[in-house]
C-alpha cells in the first residue's frame, strides 16, 4: 500500500454542502481521496464527485492564470489587471445603461456564504436585483 506523505484535509469543491476531504498527497499528487468520521457535514461519506473528481486538478486545458482578451486574442493577465478591468466595465455599464443592464448569476458550486457576498454585490454595490441561481450540478 502507497504511504502518504502528506493528508491534508479539505473542503470538496463540488457543491455548497462543505463535505471535508482528506487529501492523500505523495509526490505533489493527490493519489486518494476518503473522509474523516469525525467531521461534518459528511462524516465519512462522499459522493462520487466528491471522492473520484480530482484529476480537473493537472488538466493540460486548465487555465492557472487570468486571460484579457486584447486585439481579438485572449492574453495572459496579472489578478490585477483581470478584475481592474473587470470593475471598470461593469462600472461603464453601469454608468452608461444603468444598473438594472447587469445580471448576476451564482452557482451552486459555491458556498452559501459565497452566494450571500453575491448577491450583497449585486443588490447594495451594483444596484440591481437581477440575481439568480443555478443549483443543477
Amino acid at each position: 500500500m502507497i504511504q502518504a506523505d502528506t493528508i491534508v484535509r479539505s473542503t470538496c469543491p463540488y457543491c455548497g454542502v462543505g463535505c471535508q476531504l482528506d487529501l492523500h498527497i505523495r509526490d505533489n499528487l493527490i493519489y486518494r481521496v476518503g473522509a474523516s468520521f469525525d467531521s461534518g457535514p459528511n462524516y465519512g461519506l462522499l459522493c462520487v464527485k466528491g471522492r473520484f473528481g480530482h484529476d480537473f486538478l493537472w488538466h493540460p486545458d486548465r487555465l492557472t492564470t487570468p486571460l484579457i482578451r486584447r486585439n481579438g486574442h485572449l492574453e495572459p493577465a496579472s489578478w490585477d489587471e483581470a478584475l481592474g478591468l473587470v470593475a471598470d466595465r461593469l462600472a461603464s455599464i453601469r454608468a452608461e445603461s444603468g444598473p438594472d443592464a447587469i445580471a448576476l448569476l451564482c452557482s451552486a458550486k459555491c458556498t452559501n456564504e459565497e452566494n450571500y457576498l453575491m448577491q450583497k454585490l449585486a443588490r447594495q454595490v451594483i444596484g440591481t436585483h437581477n440575481i439568480d441561481h443555478c443549483a443543477r450540478l
